[in-house]
């Protein structure tokens, strides 16, 4: 009888851990909407947002796109191929008001039917439990649609809803300020990609072992 070693086990699970972080993505670009998160984030703190466009036209690339931030210290955009950021400052306070996503000419942007991921490092943002992020979302064919609806008093969702973020008590002080607050959550996100990216490869050295197994009990069986 083949028995699963402890090796082998963890592998299953981060299949596991792959498999559900694949469909909770999926689920919010089915959403349809434009939409914010930010899990390292608490009130009055750095840290990275990420905001998933999902493209709803069913003719035209989204091209574009712009938040409106809650004038912040710092705000530094993710390098993205086939992109240009820019962030709008005050010109008296320096303070970042807003940042827009352009796709350069020659490339596809988001095409009709898939969606696209744009993340911005900064802070610190209010000491609020929760925030809006106002977006405009720019369509290759010059249609925009404004994502700034609040939610209604009784808790339903409107038709454009603003990306809106929910923000923990941090255990800093003040939401735990400092700029290395988005270091970390950087560092998270690039750790927590190198696990998944050795859950992968853990996942396909079991496979061959498998494999390697099943071919040996056949040899074994035709000789028997």
């Amino acid at each position: 009888m083949f028995r699963m070693n402890r090796s082998s086990l963890t592998a299953l699970c981060a299949v596991a851990v792959v498999g559900g972080a694949s469909t909770t993505l999926g689920a919010g670009a089915a959403d349809a909407h434009v939409s914010a998160n930010a899990p390292t984030l608490t009130q009055g703190g750095y840290g990275v947002v990420t905001f998933v466009v999902p493209n709803e036209s069913d003719t035209a690339a989204t091209t574009a796109l712009t938040v409106t931030l809650p004038r912040l210290k710092s705000a530094r955009p993710e390098m993205i191929n086939g992109w240009k950021a820019e962030v709008a400052k005050d010109p008296k306070t320096s303070e970042a008001t807003s940042i827009t996503w352009t796709a350069l000419p020659g490339t596809s942007g988001v095409p009709v039917g898939q969606f696209g991921q744009f993340r911005v490092a900064g802070g610190p943002f209010p000491e609020k439990k929760t925030v809006e992020l106002p977006a405009v979302q720019t369509y290759a064919d010059g249609q925009k649609v404004n994502w700034n609806q609040p939610t209604k008093s009784n808790g339903d969702e409107p038709d454009h809803p603003a990306p809106t973020l929910t923000l923990p008590v941090g255990t800093g002080g003040h939401g735990g300020h400092g700029e290395s607050s988005a270091e970390d959550a950087d560092d998270s996100s690039d750790s927590t990609a190198r696990w998944l990216g050795g859950a992968g490869l853990a996942v396909g050295v079991m496979g061959v072992a498998f494999g390697l197994v099943a071919s040996r009990r056949r040899r074994v069986g035709g000789h028997a």
